[in-house]
């Protein structure tokens, strides 16, 4: 999903370790933007080129399209403004990359049938009163949000289980049920 030698930015990078493959593996010129104070420390020790700031406030900075590829792994749902974030990262790169954990998937929807509480499953991982998701959602509404801020979708991958499902976005119901997390590559319309 990623060309070697391409401008990213990953956008609630944590410690580094995706930006860090991506600098080394595929030769990009990697920058990340990260909330925590601690985990921007750590990737500046590791000579990452981070710095600390909040998606939902601070993309608005940046320059429309400087970036080949913008990623927002595994963080959509602990932003505050989801909608804002994702315009925002489709105006700054030409590529965008969104993963984030399926609230759709049947495990989290039998454990709600079946015992009435708030499952913590592989991808959700925490109880509900520790998580640092304030925003669950499922393929079906990642995907009208896409469709709401001018979005279209290049690329769909569903994970399942350990191994990778390549599902048509236009047919989500089955990367809603099967898809434990879902990884999107878009660009504006």
């Amino acid at each position: 999903m990623i060309p070697d030698g391409a401008k990213v930015l990953d956008v609630g990078c944590g410690d580094g370790m995706l930006l860090e493959y991506l600098v080394h593996a595929k030769n990009v010129d990697g920058r990340g933007l990260e909330l925590s104070q601690q985990n921007v420390n750590h990737c500046v020790s590791r000579g990452l080129s981070v710095v600390q700031g909040d998606a939902d406030t601070d993309l608005g900075e940046y320059p429309s399209g400087v970036f080949d590829m913008v990623i927002l792994s595994q963080t959509i749902q602990a932003t505050r403004r989801p909608r804002y974030v994702l315009q925002e990262l489709l105006r700054i790169g030409k590529h965008t990359i969104v993963s984030f954990p399926n609230f759709g998937h049947w495990r989290v929807r039998l454990s709600l049938m079946f015992f009435g509480r708030m499952p913590i499953t592989r991808t959700l991982g925490h109880s509900w009163y520790d998580t640092p998701n304030i925003h669950l959602c499922t393929v079906a509404d990642f995907l009208a949000l896409v469709d709401q801020v001018g979005g279209r979708i290049e690329r769909a991958v569903a994970l399942v289980g350990n191994s990778r499902t390549r599902k048509i976005p236009g047919n989500n119901r089955g990367a809603n049920l099967f898809a434990e997390s879902a990884i999107f590559r878009l660009t504006k319309r």
